[in-house]
């Protein structure tokens, strides 16, 4: 049975503890496209994971785990979680998957917020455990972003790269939506 797996980015502390904003696996584009995978029949699951702000690679792992990963499974991840799937696979070539697609990814290559939660190798060969692995990037999304793209394209020539225009970080506030109808068609076809 196809299956997806949508991981979330890093929230703020300040996001994580408020009322004020949805949990990290309810915002942006994440549950609009759960429900289109739905409609799709292919069952769709948006972990949360406990503590995001500070990340702890045990944590993530524990939390899509709970999942069935398999060679039908789509996975996609925003921004840290683009990032945790890539090292995921990197640490896993045991495993095979249909479709990887990361949207605006984030490998802190910079060392950025001191978080060593990417402190690991790529596995080149990850492009060979997926039937599609595609990377979508913004024209003006963070220079840690734009770098991280470079960084993957360098790591994963045979990858398929989307640049979009104006997306951002791919947020509800710089798409100004929270539909992402390019995600979808690229995962369905």
């Amino acid at each position: 049975m196809k299956n997806a797996i949508i991981l979330h980015g890093l929230p703020s502390e300040k996001e994580y503890y408020s009322d004020d904003y949805p949990s990290s696996s309810n915002s942006h584009w994440l549950p609009w496209l759960q429900k289109q995978l739905m409609i799709h029949d292919i069952k769709a699951d948006t972990p949360e994971v406990p503590f995001a702000y500070n990340p702890q690679w045990a944590l993530f792992v524990k939390e899509v785990e709970r999942f069935d990963i398999t060679s039908e499974t789509i996975l996609v991840g925003h921004s840290m979680g683009a990032g945790f799937w890539v090292r995921y696979l990197s640490e896993h070539p045991e495993i095979f998957v249909d479709k990887v697609v990361l949207v605006a990814p984030w490998l802190n290559l910079g060392h950025e917020d001191d978080i060593t939660f990417f402190d690991f190798e790529i596995d080149p060969t990850i492009i060979e455990h997926v039937n599609e692995l595609i990377v979508f990037i913004s024209d003006d999304d963070h220079k840690e972003i734009q770098d991280s793209v470079a960084f993957l394209r360098e790591k994963l020539p045979t990858a398929t790269f989307r640049t979009f225009h104006n997306y951002g970080h791919f947020i509800s506030q710089s798409m100004k939506t929270d539909a992402f109808p390019e995600l979808l068609e690229s995962i369905l076809y």
